[in-house]
């Protein structure tokens, strides 16, 4: 893991990992765009062709039934399935203080105000393909049923026909019942212009590969959607006061989730950036995914040496991380210095696993510097806000003449003469 001291190297890093997404590659971008053609066009024919393409699945069935999904959840182990009762409680917990409500207020005799509407219909992408996520399923389920989303569609890919029991009792223990056996862009594809089979949904959510990120992009505009996910990433702001065996876990919790991911530490100690060396070393040698965390770290991870706290935290910003940990002598107070993140974690309790798992607070995060502009998903992102404006005879009166005048500068005669007739009608000129 490479250690910078200057402006220079530290620019050079920036622009590395800035660029190290692959999920619009050239060969993506056309696969994809082909896929979502084909499926646009042929349907079922399509999915199910793609189906036996890429997860080799023969005499494909999209719709997985209750029964199939009992089944398999049966097979979760007991003490996952006391994990996952207590996540679902948590991030239930979290997410009803988000619930948005109706408002208006009145303006001189005249309503004005907002209403609040859940989603009818909703599309969930779970990964299914290198690894299998029963947290996804939570992170994006749970906030559209808070929300009041009556719909939700769930589609999972099942490669070479394997059905993974705990992706199955995360998706029985949050009652959705609609859930489809395909994934890559041919999920996102049928889920935004329908199928056969599967309805046409209003907005798409959830992480998958290059070729998930890259449709869901081509298909925003069509359907909305959450975001585009790029590589998971982690920078921790730490001072010399900070324990570096923790500071080396939390950094490799998110190197070994695959070689693209950034794990990034930002301190004002050189003696410290040399003990979470030490430690990552050591602790490397133990991991499972020991070369997937090694070429993480060789080619996106840094120790960036900051020669005093202002600069760190300004470090911070210009990365604007998914997840940030603050692990320094007085994290609460140094949380006020930040300004782009997509999570905060305080202190060396706050380990950043927490955050995917049970803290409450949503894992789905804005990554690759989209901090600046984006925010974590969660029930607002599944509700629509519609404009009320109820004006009476008086209220008309009073704003007549602004809306004529301003309409006649900006050469729109038809505004101006919908509000003249009522004038007329009101026996003036």
């Amino acid at each position: 893991m490479k250690i910078i001291e200057n402006d220079g190297d530290y620019r050079e890093f920036i622009e590395i990992i800035r660029n190290r997404s692959e999920d619009f590659g050239i060969d993506v971008i056309e696969d994809a765009k082909i896929i979502i053609e084909h499926v646009k066009k042929s349907g079922d024919t399509a999915v199910e062709l793609y189906t036996n393409r890429f997860d080799r699945v023969q005499n494909v069935t999209f719709k997985v039934s209750q029964q199939t999904i009992d089944e398999y959840a049966d097979k979760a182990q007991r003490p996952f399935l006391g994990a996952l009762n207590k996540s679902i409680e948590r991030i239930r917990r979290f997410h009803q203080r988000q619930i948005a409500r109706s408002w208006s207020y009145n303006d001189n005799g005249v309503e004005l105000g907002q209403l609040i509407r859940p989603l009818e219909r909703v599309g969930v992408y779970v990964p299914g393909g290198k690894a299998a996520y029963p947290s996804s399923v939570l992170m994006n389920v749970i906030p559209a049923q808070i929300a009041g989303v009556k719909e939700i569609a769930l589609c999972v890919p099942f490669p070479d026909g394997q059905v993974n029991p705990y992706v199955m009792a995360a998706i029985k223990a949050v009652g959705v019942t609609e859930v489809y056996a395909i994934g890559g862009a041919q999920a996102i594809a049928a889920m935004a212009y329908g199928t056969e089979t599967i309805k046409k949904v209003d907005k798409i959510v959830g992480p998958g590969n290059a070729y998930v990120a890259t449709a869901k992009k081509m298909v925003f505009g069509v359907v909305a959607i959450d975001m585009i996910a790029g590589p998971s990433e982690i920078l921790i702001a730490a001072d010399e006061t900070a324990e570096p065996s923790f500071i080396a876990a939390d950094l490799l919790s998110q190197a070994e989730h695959d070689e693209n991911a950034s794990s990034v530490l930002i301190t004002t100690s050189r003696a410290l950036a040399a003990k979470v060396q030490t430690e990552l070393s050591v602790q490397l040698e133990k991991l499972t995914r020991k070369e997937i965390a090694q070429k993480s770290l060789d080619n996106y991870g840094a120790i960036i040496i900051a020669a005093d706290k202002k600069e760190m935290f300004e470090r911070v910003n210009e990365i604007a991380p998914e997840h940030l940990e603050i692990i320094t002598l007085e994290p609460e107070k140094d949380m006020e210095l930040v300004k782009n993140a997509g999570a905060v974690f305080l202190g060396k309790w706050s380990a950043e696993p927490l955050g995917d798992y049970a803290a409450g607070p949503n894992h789905v995060l804005p990554t690759n510097g989209t901090a600046r502009f984006f925010s974590p998903l969660g029930v607002y992102d599944f509700i629509k806000r519609t404009s009320l404006i109820n004006f009476n005879e008086a209220g008309f009166r009073e704003i007549a003449e602004t809306v004529e005048t301003m309409a006649g500068y900006e050469g729109l005669d038809a505004h101006a003469q919908a509000v003249r007739m009522r004038k007329r009608a009101l026996g003036e000129n």
